[in-house]
């Protein structure tokens, strides 16, 4: 989780445009990722098929949203409410699986939903400015985007190993990124030394081990138990921020932040019992 959470700040010392810094990120981890891969999961790259492909660019694809968006958000709001409101992924993947299934959205979910909105409520009233407001909705878009991005993968990974999935959708997700900054104009070569450093660590730390470890984790749990893990993210961020970077987050992140994880918490009960219903519940021996 420290891992995890360290991505923020990166981000926030590398100081350069939102798509330079996705670009490069992704790139880098697509190649840490791709070194393994090659020495030990060859058998795996050689068994996808072209049927996995629609399934593996749709993960790279809001793979890529969500690191656009939550990037940008860094710029705008404090690390508190963007690291608190991008965990709201729980929430969003409990409403797409009743969606998916077409199924009435229960009160467990019903009760995340409002107490997630409710929240995002408190933060807005405690923001300063439209472009502080602006942060935390990028920032909840970002979150929408993972929860795509952890219900494709969780799909996916039902038969495809862990290594070359990453590999894949990393290098997908760094190839849609790069055309996305070339065409923008976003500036690639020639920024300060310390900005490559600090892209270089976050494509190291958060994402070739965190995100990695994490999309491990989905072989093994539901995309909505995975995302309980993320929880402590807020908290371990606001810490790095206060000492790192001496950002004191806004008055309105304490409530705002008890409101949201507790609606956080209501959406992963409300997913696990849905889990257990369509499994038919726990053996009883």
């Amino acid at each position: 989780m420290a891992s995890v959470s360290a991505a923020a700040i990166f981000i926030r010392l590398a100081d350069t445009e939102p798509l330079t810094f996705a670009a490069y990120r992704l790139s880098l981890g697509a190649a840490l990722v791709a070194v393994p891969t090659l020495l030990r999961s060859r058998a795996g790259l050689r068994a996808l098929r072209r049927a996995d492909m629609p399934l593996l660019v749709l993960s790279g694809f809001f793979l890529a949203a969500h690191f656009v968006l939550w990037i940008t958000s860094l710029g705008l709001t404090s690390v508190a409410s963007s690291v608190l409101l991008v965990t709201t992924t729980p929430v969003f993947v409990a409403l797409a699986s009743h969606l998916w299934l077409r199924e009435r959205v229960g009160r467990l979910t019903a009760a995340a939903v409002a107490l997630t909105l409710a929240g995002g409520a408190v933060l807005a009233v405690g923001g300063d400015d439209e472009r502080r407001l602006l942060g935390d909705g990028l920032a909840l878009l970002a979150a929408v985007a993972v929860a795509g991005y952890l219900l494709a993968g969780r799909r996916a990974r039902s038969r495809i190993a862990n290594l070359p999935y990453v590999t894949v959708v990393y290098t997908i997700t760094a190839a849609m990124l790069l055309v996305a900054a070339v065409a923008t104009g976003a500036p690639m070569l020639g920024l300060p030394a310390e900005t490559y450093f600090w892209i270089g660590l976050s494509a190291l730390v958060p994402q070739a081990i965190g995100h990695t470890l994490l999309n491990w984790a989905l072989a093994h749990a539901s995309a909505t138990s995975v995302s309980l893990a993320v929880r402590a993210e807020p908290v371990v961020a606001t810490l790095l921020a206060i000492v790192i970077l001496d950002e004191m987050p806004p008055w309105t992140v304490v409530p705002a932040a008890a409101l949201v994880l507790a609606g956080v918490y209501l959406a992963i009960r409300a997913e696990n019992k849905r889990e257990r219903g369509v499994t038919g519940g726990p053996s009883s021996g």
